[in-house]
């Protein structure tokens, strides 16, 4: 393929220094709009690569956790300062190597921004427990304790808010990092690197190996020197991962997929609804883990809506992320491109009627990209297929419903539970959905999409194992309690034995 800039020689980064992958060979990135366009050339890591870098946060680890958590939060406070100033470098790589429109990657290095800010006010707030002992002149209180070498194992879909969600909340607890991006997506990670490592974060506390994930990812897992793995991906490749962190009882936090819906009562704003399930379902060409790709819509008001909604979706501009008058971009691969093209076949195969899209683009500005159409299919069976699985593209499916008891059952009746929304202006309704929706995410009058870094993000079901990013809930994957006794009574107490012999006071 011709290229249309000189293609950068991209290096690993390793206990403070750029290198070369041991193997010596690259893997290319290309503009998903534009495969012409090479983004840059990044290391396809061995086995050995990783094994260096988890050496290297193991050494750093030693000294790193030592340092007070507010002296490490000043760091993570001045690469928020420097996101900040590159916004906008970091937003045009991405859209370059990703592919979503500017407006959406400039959210995205947003988000990176919040999550440095937030987790550097964490500094100051790891707070513990003390608590009364029940005996006397004893001191008890617990406090939070890094685990060590955190790997991390990142998407494609959002390739600097995700990464950012994971290091930053283990930097500021005093572990170290190696981190395995997307190999679709590494350059906005390298970005982040860079950032981390002006704001002055010392060498082998952060640590880059880039490559192929089914080379990658088993020598992580299989390093024993890796006290904590955070994936986010395919449950698929979840459960193989889950199941080589059990054998050495290490700490694994899993965020997989998603298959989320939005309910729209009879009683709902159309209009509102409407911008909500287009922003919801084709926002990055449908590519986020809490894309809406299921509708459900109460039956009294299914044909208004579904014109407005197929009219809407037929409007929206395909193209280049890079030009701003585009509307949503490409997906991120032909490989995902042909995923999207089967699912639209085997909808129409299971039955479904086809009301928008359905095709690949061709030709014109689409013809050097993976453009596919924004596709609808209506009177879906909640059964079938695509309103099962997860496509992860730019394809959504209308349900018709009977009420909110109705909804609520199609909305749960799936695998995964990560995100929900309903549209109402019935306060009873609204609340009644928070309470029965089994999702980690509920929305009220607002689509699936959307998360703020200082809440809890994650699901229910296969789409995770429980535990959380972002807020303070983050904190509690990548730290340990330690529970602390003072005996400062000079004498051998002995908890619940002596306890009762205190008796009441005579």
């Amino acid at each position: 393929m011709a290229t249309t800039v000189a293609p950068k020689l991209y290096k690993n980064y390793i206990g403070g220094e750029w290198v070369d992958a041991r193997g010596g060979s690259a893997i290319e990135n290309r503009n998903p709009a534009n495969t012409d366009d090479l983004a840059g050339m990044f290391p396809a890591s061995t086995a050995e690569d990783v094994a260096a870098a988890v050496d290297a946060a193991a050494e750093a680890y030693k000294t790193w956790r030592l340092v007070p958590a507010p002296k490490r939060a000043e760091l993570l406070f001045r690469a928020a300062e420097l996101l900040v100033r590159r916004k906008e470098e970091f937003s045009r790589d991405m859209t370059r190597e990703m592919g979503k429109v500017l407006a959406e990657t400039r959210g995205d290095v947003q988000e990176a921004i919040d999550m440095t800010y937030y987790m550097a006010g964490e500094g100051r707030r790891q707070f513990g427990k003390t608590t009364p002992s029940e005996l006397p002149n004893k001191a008890a209180m617990c406090v939070r304790q890094p685990l060590g070498v955190c790997g991390l194992i990142t998407p494609w879909n959002f390739p600097m808010a995700i990464p950012s969600w994971k290091t930053m909340p283990a930097l500021v607890l005093g572990n170290t990092v190696v981190i395995k991006p997307a190999q679709e997506t590494p350059l906005s990670v390298y970005n982040m690197l860079e950032v981390l490592n002006e704001a002055g974060v010392p060498r082998g506390v952060v640590n880059l190996v880039s490559g192929a994930g089914s080379t990658c990812g088993p020598a992580m897992l299989k390093n024993s020197g890796v006290k904590a793995v955070s994936f986010t991906g395919s449950t698929e490749v979840g459960i193989l991962v889950g199941e080589e962190c059990a054998p050495l009882l290490r700490p694994c936090h899993l965020e997989l997929g998603g298959k989320n819906i939005i309910l729209v009562m009879d009683d709902a704003n159309l209009d509102l609804a409407v911008d909500g399930c287009i922003w919801g379902g084709f926002g990055t060409s449908g590519q986020r883990c809490t894309a809406a790709s299921r509708v459900g819509v109460h039956k009294k008001i299914y044909r208004e809506f579904l014109d407005r909604f197929t009219a809407r979706a037929k409007s929206l501009k395909v193209g280049d992320g890079l030009d701003p008058a585009s509307e949503m971009g490409p997906v991120i691969s032909k490989k995902q491109l042909d995923t999207v093209m089967s699912y639209v076949q085997i909808g129409t195969n299971e039955g479904a009627k086809l009301a928008a899209g359905g095709h690949r683009l061709q030709g014109g500005p689409w013809a050097k990209g993976w453009f596919h159409e924004p596709t609808i299919f209506a009177d879906v069976d909640p059964g079938m297929r695509i309103a099962q699985e997860e496509i992860f593209g730019p394809v959504v499916s209308v349900i018709p419903v009977d009420g909110l008891a109705h909804a609520v059952d199609v909305a749960n009746g799936v695998k995964y539970g990560l995100s929900s929304a309903i549209y109402t202006r019935n306060v009873n309704a609204a609340f009644s959905a928070m309470r029965d929706l089994h999702t980690g995410i509920v929305y009220v009058n607002a689509p699936t999409i959307g998360a703020e870094t200082h809440l809890p993000f994650g699901g229910t079901k296969q789409t995770g194992n429980g535990h959380r990013e972002s807020g303070d809930a983050a904190l509690d994957f990548y730290s340990e309690w330690k529970t602390i006794y003072v005996d400062y009574s000079d004498r051998l107490q002995r908890a619940q034995i002596d306890t009762g012999n205190l008796g009441p006071a005579e």
